[in-house]
């Protein structure tokens, strides 16, 4: 059976002088009480930060309390941790992954580790090592801010090398610990022209898998490509002679995982131009090109990691950083996939909701600090993180029940559309007015099913009933959702604000099924918002909307 497990943002990179730290920009650091919310849904596994930089952070020191404070409350939630060491980072800021001893040091780390906590059963030593090379030797975006592909080789072989020993020493004290390991493996499409390129960084995506399995010898496509980048030959002998085979594999798999690779930049005049110094090209998510739609998806990618490994897999990390019902749609076609593949034989374990309080301007990589956050299943804008319909789909899914939400009965924006939806629930408007006008041009940009309300209330096909009240100028206006059994959700707006932004922020607390009164402080179009519970007498609520 496909369990529902979940998990934390929690990258810890260097981006020049600055350290990009999720967990205090997310604000989960200060808020232990996070860990009751995840129990909430019924989350039994939760990857978990236990990261070498924040207990080592001073070299020969370490400092547990942080750590032993989250980890005594899972334990007595019931929550089993998946412990992870490095998250995209390069260890504490006095030593990197390129160091000599970079090994060695996060081994000994996770000796004392598990020398701690020796309940802990699964680890993931380091995450994503081959994003992280790519992200930090091959495009320069995070330390050691390197744009040669000879960097980026040195940098898996090194985090492989890491895992390895980290595996080992953690295995002498904890002799059954699983090692989870995590890796973006989007396939690399296309056009004719470029099917080499495509060939080649297809073959390159599985590198960190292969090393730790062992299958990268002298007879390996990359083993002289490696030694080529200066990687010691000691080190590639060292992997394939003790091979630390993963006991689950985390697909982790995102919108943009896919990519399409075009030689015909004047068709993407907003996309930077890169190559391969033979061919300049650009390179961008498949799901937005004509690639074959059947080849792209979270089934694509577990089958293919199934056919070459026969190990047990996980999606390891499901977040789309979108409107609140394109999240959704897209954590449940991760978890249809799953248990599909499951069906067909396929031995997956898990989907993990990722993100579960959200992350900070992975828009920009880290890149820059904008402040753009991404909601998760708990939405951290407010004092106390909110619950959005992500957490009711999870807790529903953990407790072995179909999901359903009228916003599934159509497509992602990723998807061809649905042309007949049947007699699916629709939003129904309320009501003549410009400003419900657009509320129903945001509706359709979002596939969000809407229509003219009829003249008697309570049509047995609308889920939901919108409105408008208020007006004048220098007054607020305010947005009204009536849902089935007379529950109300009324969210006023300034004049100050965006109509169009207050509208979308508006559709993603009615697909919340938020109930009661608010305001929205500030509203951007780039679905950055803030509101705020509003006192309001049921009679006001009233009148305005009259």
């Amino acid at each position: 059976m496909v369990e529902v497990w979940g998990g934390i943002e929690c990258s810890v990179v260097r981006v020049g002088g600055v350290i990009r730290d999720q967990l205090a920009e997310t604000g989960h650091s200060k808020r232990i009480g996070d860990l009751n919310l995840v129990a909430s849904l019924g989350i039994k596994t939760l990857r978990y930060p236990a990261l070498w930089e924040h207990v080592e952070a001073v070299e020969g020191s370490d400092d547990w309390s942080w750590l032993d404070q989250r980890l005594q409350q899972m334990h007595q939630l019931g929550i089993a941790p998946i412990a992870a060491l490095v998250h995209h980072g390069s260890g504490p800021c006095w030593t990197s992954i390129l160091a000599p001893d970079f090994a060695e040091r996060l081994a000994a780390f996770a000796g004392r580790l598990a020398s701690r906590y020796p309940w802990i059963k699964t680890f993931t030593p380091i995450n994503e090592p081959m994003t992280t090379a790519r992200l930090s030797g091959l495009y320069g975006f995070w330390h050691p801010h390197r744009t040669d592909e000879s960097t980026c080789l040195r940098l898996l072989v090194a985090q492989c090398r890491a895992i390895a020993m980290t595996m080992s020493a953690i295995r002498k004290i904890i002799p059954d610990a699983r090692l989870l390991q995590t890796e973006d493996v989007g396939k690399i499409f296309a056009t004719p022209e470029l099917a080499y390129q495509a060939e080649y960084e297809n073959g390159r995506r599985w590198l960190s898998l292969d090393l730790l399995c062992g299958h990268v010898g002298q007879y390996h496509p990359f083993h002289q490509r490696l030694l080529d980048a200066g990687v010691d030959p000691a080190h590639l002998a060292e992997l394939e002679g003790t091979p630390c085979t993963p006991d689950l594999i985390g697909v982790d798999y995102y919108l943009t995982s896919d990519r399409f690779l075009d030689h015909r930049v004047d068709r993407h005049p907003r996309e930077p131009v890169g190559g391969n110094g033979i061919v300049p090209y650009v390179d961008i998510a498949a799901f937005r090109t004509d690639a074959p739609a059947c080849e792209l998806g979270f089934a694509s990618r577990l089958r293919e990691v199934w056919r070459r490994y026969s190990l047990p897999v996980v999606i390891g990390e499901v977040h789309n950083a979108c409107t609140r019902e394109e999240q959704l749609r897209w954590f449940m076609e991760g978890w249809e996939a799953a248990t599909d593949c499951a069906a067909e034989g396929i031995d997956v374990r898990a989907v993990t909701a990722w993100s579960m309080f959200g992350a900070m301007d992975w828009n920009s990589m880290m890149m820059r600090q904008d402040g753009y956050y991404e909601c998760g299943v708990f939405d951290a804008r407010a004092d106390l993180p909110r619950r959005t319909i992500m957490a009711d789909a999870i807790s529903t899914l953990v407790n072995k029940q179909s999901f359903c939400h009228p916003v599934l009965a159509q497509t992602g924006w990723w998807r061809a559309p649905r042309n007949r939806l049947g007699k699916s629930p629709t939003i129904q408007l309320r009501g003549f007015d410009r400003r419900l006008s657009i509320l129903g041009e945001c509706c359709s940009r979002r596939r969000l099913s809407a229509r003219a309300a009829p003249q008697q209330a309570g049509s047995p096909d609308a889920w939901v009933e919108l409105s408008v009240g208020g007006s004048g100028r220098g007054s607020q206006a305010v947005l009204f959702g009536r849902y089935c059994r007379s529950k109300m959700f009324s969210l006023a707006v300034s004049d100050s604000v965006d109509w169009v932004a207050a509208c979308n922020a508006f559709l993603d607390l009615v697909v919340d099924g938020l109930t009661g009164s608010y305001e929205l402080v500030s509203a951007h179009r780039d679905n950055q918002y803030r509101i705020a519970e509003r006192p309001i007498s049921l009679a006001a609520t009233m009148s305005l909307q009259r």
